[in-house]
């Protein structure tokens, strides 16, 4: 199956919009692996196997893998989820942006090395820095478009001359998405949960594309106002909480508290479908 498939038989079946984003701060680890890079991956791995019928997605954030010279950790992970969660699409947060040779290496590593299903790009280059993902049959590709951050602002709420009138440089991204640039079908937007109002807007932009939505919450996000600002019946959204999830407890229950958590997370989410 393509990843969007894979993405809406996980949602269906999980009843979950919830993704799991997997950042490992090794200081931030329970007593008994607190400190220990060497453990990255069996912390990770308690939280998946923890979590993995209540989400419709996990991202892997590579950073904090390659920080800490964990890429193998990285690797042997993605199998794991592969093995024990094959039906919930596990999407790669790298924000890769570059071109030619290099943005094919890139996709390599995303897709062949790791084997994600989908991957998170930045478009400030154009099109020819997304063009060698698309190669990947059914792999999908989730461009920035209006992010969390507060300085996101400084390009992407900014106007652009254009014979359509003077859009802002985010629904510049998501027109684009959402048209020309979408030849596999599986391309998708960052939007962030602090901007409700953003995310309306690209949704009204891009209405079937599949939304990836941080910053709900250790960062604070609305998740009922993210939900009704960017559900649609034909365009799918992942709302990604991470922190809240990953460090619910530093004690040796650390799974079971992660449990709870995505659980409290997902049913809040299903709740703001009908509010």
């Amino acid at each position: 199956m393509t990843f969007i498939d894979t993405l809406r038989t996980a949602t269906t079946q999980n009843q979950s919009m919830l993704c799991v984003g997997l950042d490992p701060e090794p200081s931030r680890f329970p007593a008994h692996m607190q400190g220990d890079a060497s453990k990255i991956y069996d912390f990770c791995a308690a939280i998946v196997d923890a979590t993995a019928d209540l989400v419709c997605s996990f991202k892997p954030q590579i950073a904090y893998f390659a920080a800490y010279g964990a890429e193998d950790q990285l690797e042997r992970l993605m199998e794991h989820m592969r093995r024990t969660a094959p039906k919930v699409p596990v999407i790669l947060d790298a924000k890769r942006g570059d071109i030619g040779s290099t943005a094919q290496q890139y996709a390599k590593e995303a897709f062949e090395r790791y084997g994600a299903d989908a991957v998170t790009l930045s478009p400030f280059m154009g099109f020819d820095s997304i063009e060698p993902y698309l190669a990947y049959h059914g792999k999908g590709a989730f461009l920035l478009c209006r992010t969390s951050n507060p300085g996101g602002d400084d390009l992407q709420n900014q106007r652009l001359a254009s014979i359509d009138g003077q859009p802002l440089v985010y629904e510049h991204i998501a027109k684009l998405a959402q048209g020309p640039w979408n030849l596999n079908g599986q391309l998708g937007l960052v939007v962030g949960a602090t901007y409700p109002q953003e995310i309306e807007r690209v949704r009204s932009i891009a209405p079937t594309l599949p939304l990836l939505i941080p910053g709900v919450g250790a960062q604070g996000g609305d998740a009922v106002a993210t939900v009704r600002a960017g559900l649609r019946s034909d365009g799918p959204i992942i709302v990604n909480s991470s922190r809240a999830v990953l460090y619910a407890s530093q004690g040796a229950d650390f799974g079971a508290a992660a449990r709870a958590e995505a659980q409290r997370t997902r049913a809040v989410l299903e709740a703001a479908r009908s509010a």
